[in-house]
């Protein structure tokens, strides 16, 4: 008689992110989104049953976050440049673009360029910055949180689905999606 088929398997990283002791698992977190609350609450909720239900529960974690909790989570972002190979007058642009952009918001300008293939982020990153930049502070504050849970969406997802990046992290793992990061200290 044939085994029954139980449906998709749950991907190694999934399971090895459910399994994580509580503090590795928000450690990973924090790598995605530097809000302490959100990488506890996300990783409380263990174990889930497949990725979609992470995802979910990592978008509502996140939106639950104080003003304060997401100007904490902005302020561990930093601003990527471009990629090594473009002109001198790329990386130019981009550095002025950042520095108007933090000039006005008083954080990173963050950015989810997920979807979009890596020789368009440059021109998203200049268009997105120039279009948010005649934002009201508080239209801003909701847009840069919206992006915010893109990029810790994206990058939860890549942790869990990659196993060279699943829980426990190496200190040097990059999990960037498109702008710098700087874990906090726990």
């Amino acid at each position: 008689m044939p085994e029954q088929n139980r449906g998709p398997a749950t991907p190694a990283g999934l399971g090895r992110f459910n399994a994580a002791p509580a503090g590795a698992a928000e450690t990973a977190l924090l790598a995605c989104c530097a809000s302490p609350r959100w990488a506890r609450r996300v990783a409380a909720h263990r174990p889930y049953p497949d990725v979609g239900s992470l995802l979910a529960a990592a978008d509502e974690a996140a939106y639950d976050l104080s003003f304060d909790e997401i100007s904490e989570a902005l302020s561990r972002e930093s601003s990527a440049g471009p990629h090594e190979g473009a002109p001198a007058a790329a990386h130019t642009a981009l550095r002025a673009a950042h520095a108007a952009y933090e000039s006005s918001f008083g954080h990173a300008f963050v950015i989810c360029l997920d979807g979009f293939r890596p020789e368009e982020h440059l021109d998203q990153v200049l268009a997105g910055i120039r279009s948010r930049l005649g934002n009201e502070p508080d239209e801003e504050r909701a847009v840069a949180a919206d992006e915010l849970r893109g990029l810790a969406r994206g990058r939860l997802a890549r942790i869990v689905s990659d196993l060279r990046k699943s829980v426990v992290l190496p200190a040097n793992t990059d999990l960037s999606c498109q702008t710098g990061r700087q874990v906090p200290a726990r």
